[in-house]
């Protein structure tokens, strides 16, 4: 799919937000939970997930929680305080920046 690309910038913000709806959720939750609210649009992959998940963990946005689910461990993600503050911001970009792409390609229509 040639938007991938596209998307690829908005990973943080669309995991953010699943957060801030879902409470917490684990890895393949959030891949599986993408793929439904994009009828199969956006296929997130482990290669791009867990760096993300991580990097924000690192910037003290997310929390682990780890359980033990039959014979295995899984991590469960979730906000922190900081990471509720920062969806709202980042939220507030995207909407930002999407209604500046809808005035650039279709300036006669505008969004205000």
């Amino acid at each position: 799919m040639g938007n991938q690309k596209l998307y690829k910038g908005s990973l943080q913000t669309i995991i953010l937000k699943l957060l801030e709806s879902n409470d917490k959720m684990y890895g393949y939750e959030i891949t599986q939970h993408v793929k439904e609210l994009t009828k199969g649009e956006l296929n997130i992959t482990e290669g791009a997930l867990y760096p993300a998940l991580h990097k924000l963990e690192a910037d003290g946005l997310l929390d682990v929680e780890v359980a033990k689910v039959g014979n295995r461990l899984r991590k469960y993600y979730k906000l922190t305080e900081n990471g509720t503050k920062e969806t709202a911001n980042k939220l507030a970009e995207m909407q930002e920046f999407l209604r500046t792409m809808h005035h650039l390609v279709n300036p006669k229509f505008s969004l205000k």
